[in-house]
């Protein structure tokens, strides 16, 4: 395995590191249009896995939010070429780790002493790297830990590493600068907020302490006393990622279905009753095992739902509302789905694709039983989605559309459905007593 030595953090080092990248990109295009004039019928598959080889090389590298980037990207099927989003999925779990010096240096800075003082057992190589920090195995009184331990320098470049990214995104997305603040600012504080393990601490606690009642969850204990807000020490937790379950354990419905309805239940009382969500639902935080239970093992990234946000965007799951063109206009407006400056004919596109998705969106929800296995739904979703962003329309708008608050909600069931679709988990929906309450919210 390849370990790195030292990260680059300061503004320079990284950028620089970006301008090479983008010299092998334009040697990767020299290449492609070179062997086009041999052979005139060749596609760009081997040109975008060039490409995705050499980006997902330099952001393993540079670590933190430019890797978090491509790891969000990697669940959006819709956004990037698919030789892309399956690179990209490495920044999951499988990122480049730290070499060891490196490891004992966070651990003197941060705890004051060597992790080989703090356990009895300590192993230097990790088992996981990601992008904001990596996993160690490490024993204390005979008990088996899990030590998330982070790259230094990841919270000082998420500024300096966004202002790098925005330009790239102001292309790709074709906003006004203003607007594409908006959504930055939400990205940069939910970075920041992983970047301090003594608040993903605070979360993991709360949360798992108050979802214990679900069945099929399993939660590990963590130490406080052997963490910082750079090193987390918690319980080992046993079991395999998402890809790796389905394919070597070939499990049966029963257990596809066990372990879905775990996790849709998980997610339902988060967002419902708690009112914050795990919102960094990628297969790398879930740990999946054979008698059909799943470990939930980082609360890096949690979203607070604000409360009348809360009654406007899960209001528009609930067919009464959403079928009130009134009501409807209003809560679009609220969640800055429209606006007042907005021509007749944009209002009506907008409406009209927002109505579209929605519905799409809410077909689990009015159903008893869903069955997420269903490959052509979740297909439709990415069509539909694929269509909204050509319509020309809809794409002569510059203005953002949407509450930043939708940023993580939506990733959050998005990153859902898609675990649910390779589980190919049937799931009981279960009473929507949520929806009685929104709807009297909303009439009265």
């Amino acid at each position: 395995m390849k370990y790195q030595d030292k990260i680059a953090t300061g503004k320079v080092d990284r950028t620089i590191k970006f301008v090479k990248t983008g010299a092998k990109i334009g040697g990767n295009y020299i290449k492609h249009y070179a062997k086009k004039v041999v052979n005139p019928d060749l596609d760009k598959e081997e040109l975008h896995r060039d490409n995705a080889g050499d980006i997902f090389e330099t952001l393993s590298e540079l670590k933190g939010s430019a890797l978090k980037v491509a790891q969000m990207l990697s669940m959006d099927k819709g956004i990037l070429p698919k030789a892309y989003s399956e690179k990209f999925t490495l920044a999951q779990y499988s990122a480049p780790p730290l070499s060891g010096p490196l490891v004992v240096k966070t651990f003197s800075k941060t705890l004051g002493k060597s992790p080989f003082e703090l356990y009895d057992e300590f192993n230097l190589n990790a088992v996981n790297a990601a992008s904001i920090g990596q996993v160690h195995v490490a024993y204390k009184n005979k008990k088996k830990l899990a030590v998330k331990v982070q790259y230094p320098g990841v919270a000082e470049s998420i500024k300096s590493d966004l202002k790098i990214v925005k330009p790239i995104a102001l292309r790709m997305f074709g906003l006004s600068e203003k607007d594409l603040d908006k959504y930055i600012q939400e990205v940069e504080g939910k970075l920041i907020e992983e970047t301090d393990y003594r608040l993903e601490l605070k979360r993991s606690k709360e949360i798992s302490d108050a979802s214990k009642h679900i069945q099929n969850l399993i939660f590990p204990n963590y130490y406080p006393e052997l963490s910082s807000d750079k090193v987390l020490t918690m319980d080992w937790l046993s079991g395999n990622h998402l890809i790796e379950f389905v394919e070597k354990e070939n499990p049966s419905q029963e257990i596809r279905d066990k372990i879905g309805q775990a996790l849709w239940d998980f997610f339902e009382f988060q967002i419902h009753t708690l009112k914050k969500v795990h919102a960094d639902p990628h297969p790398g935080n879930f740990l999946f095992n054979s008698d059909g239970k799943v470990g939930i093992i980082d609360f890096g990234c949690v979203k607070e739902i604000p409360e009348d946000f809360y009654h406007d965007y899960f209001a528009l799951l609930i067919p009464e509302l959403i079928d009130n063109e009134e009501m409807l206009l209003k809560i679009m407006g609220r969640i800055e789905m429209l606006y007042n400056t907005d021509t007749p004919n944009l209002q009506k596109a907008f409406k009209d694709a927002f109505i579209k998705m929605t519905k799409l969106l809410a077909t689990p929800f009015r159903n008893e039983t869903f069955d997420f296995g269903n490959d052509e739904y979740i297909e439709s979703i990415y069509k539909l989605g694929e269509e909204i962003s050509n319509d020309k329309i809809l794409k002569s708008s510059k203005d953002g559309r949407g509450s930043r608050h939708m940023l993580y909600i939506n990733r959050t069931y998005f990153g859902i459905y898609s675990m649910l679709n390779q589980l190919k988990a049937k799931v009981e929906i279960g009473p929507k007593t949520w929806h009685q309450v929104l709807l009297k919210y909303h009439v009265n």
